[in-house]
């Protein structure tokens, strides 16, 4: 299933910002090998060269690095301050909320991500 994009902002940016999010939280940690750019366009349901661009967007600000002929690997260690990883945190909720997303729904997924270590 394609994921879905708010309208009015650049596709990959979006996706970036999925992404960034994704590490930032922990889902994805230091080390995570991340889909290749074809399976991650398929996966998002857009050109590979939009995913190319994100991941790139991605690697300019340190949060993964491409290795030839091994793959995309998050390079973010997590080491913020607890002021920081809490704003950062309170902004994504603050942003679901405003796309509608119900709380009993965010509860669900937390619990998953955290149940699944």
């Amino acid at each position: 299933m394609a994921w879905k994009f708010s309208p009015g902002g650049e596709i990959y940016v979006q996706i970036a910002q999925r992404y960034e999010n994704y590490i930032k939280l922990g889902v994805l940690k230091n080390g995570d090998k991340l889909p290749s750019v074809r399976s991650a366009a398929e996966e998002c349901g857009v050109n590979p060269n939009t995913a190319a661009r994100a991941y790139s967007l991605l690697e300019e600000k340190g949060l993964i690095t491409s290795i030839p002929k091994k793959g995309v690997y998050v390079t973010y260690d997590g080491e913020e301050k607890n002021d920081e990883r809490k704003k950062y945190t309170t902004d994504v909720i603050t942003d679901l909320k405003k796309q509608g997303i119900p709380y009993e729904l965010l509860q669900e997924v937390i619990k998953t991500v955290y149940e699944r270590g």
